[in-house]
């Protein structure tokens, strides 16, 4: 795992990846710095975060697309899978790289707080926790990207469905309101994710038998649901799709409330995504 680390760090170093992405992060922070911080003289960094937040459209992608869809690309996965190490190994390893690239530009980030602390009144715990915060989430959304990439050989497609699952996570919360709230409406919605469900585990696994019974046996769940209860599934949707928003999550922390259940559920995500990736790449390994 030490050497998959030590290779991804060396490539990302040698090529523009880290240092475009560690620039844009530091930019989009700077500029918000300078709009709140400095111009509106507002002694809240968290504010700062979380304007910056919508980079990760775009950074995160950018930073993930390569990771494993290259590999395949250029069938230098192979070689992975003769080393002596598992699939978990190459997977944790890639992932740590990762992050080593994000903490770096972060680390720089972490000083700011204490710059404006010098000129003002800054309550730096919670600007510290908002930058945790501001961490995890990031950890959360790589993971996601990670695991886009492993399902693909393109880059271009990999960016691509990141920017568009990241910008859709991203404006969730907004619109939710927009969604149908009627218990037709959810049960619809939870029928395509269903599919789609079935999509990804047929992908993975191969087994068109599995995809159809999970497929069957969820649907069926439903329908014996909404026949008792057909109330159960109003405003389901918007509900769904408020609570699973990575970025509606850091707005307690923005707003001083250092919430643990949020920690745990990017935490879930981290884990979740991690091991989806596995299985993606177990998957070709056998095949």
């Amino acid at each position: 795992m030490i050497a998959v680390l030590k290779h991804e760090l060396k490539s990302y170093f040698h090529t523009l990846t880290a240092y475009v992405f560690g620039a844009f992060l530091l930019a989009a922070v700077g500029i918000g710095a300078m709009l709140y911080n400095i111009q509106a003289a507002v002694s809240n960094f968290e504010f700062v975060l979380s304007f910056s937040s919508l980079i990760f459209v775009v950074t995160v992608p950018i930073l993930t697309m390569r990771v494993i869809a290259e590999e395949r690309k250029q069938k230098t996965d192979q070689l992975l899978y003769s080393l002596p190490i598992t699939t978990t190994q190459v997977v944790v390893g890639k992932y740590l790289a990762l992050l080593t690239v994000y903490l770096i530009p972060l680390c720089i980030i972490a000083v700011y707080p204490l710059i404006f602390a010098q000129f003002g009144d800054v309550y730096l715990p919670a600007s510290y926790g908002s930058i945790l915060a501001f961490f995890i989430m990031g950890a959360a959304l790589i993971a996601l990207g990670m695991f886009i990439s492993s399902l693909t050989d393109n880059q271009g497609f990999a960016a691509g469905i990141g920017i568009a699952v990241i910008l859709l996570n991203y404006y969730s919360v907004s619109l939710s309101e927009y969604v149908s709230s009627t218990a037709l409406g959810s049960v619809a919605a939870l029928c395509v994710i269903i599919l789609a469900l079935g999509a990804v585990i047929k992908h993975l696994t191969r087994n068109e038998n599995l995809a159809y019974g999970v497929c069957f046996v969820l649907i069926a769940a439903i329908a014996a649901v909404c026949f008792m209860d057909s109330t159960k599934f109003e405003n389901l949707l918007p509900g769904i799709m408020t609570r699973l928003s990575l970025f509606d999550l850091f707005t307690g922390f923005v707003n001083g409330v250092f919430d643990m259940t949020s920690i745990v559920y990017y935490a879930s995500v981290i884990v979740f995504f991690l091991f989806l990736s596995i299985q993606s790449l177990e998957k070709r390994r056998y095949n």
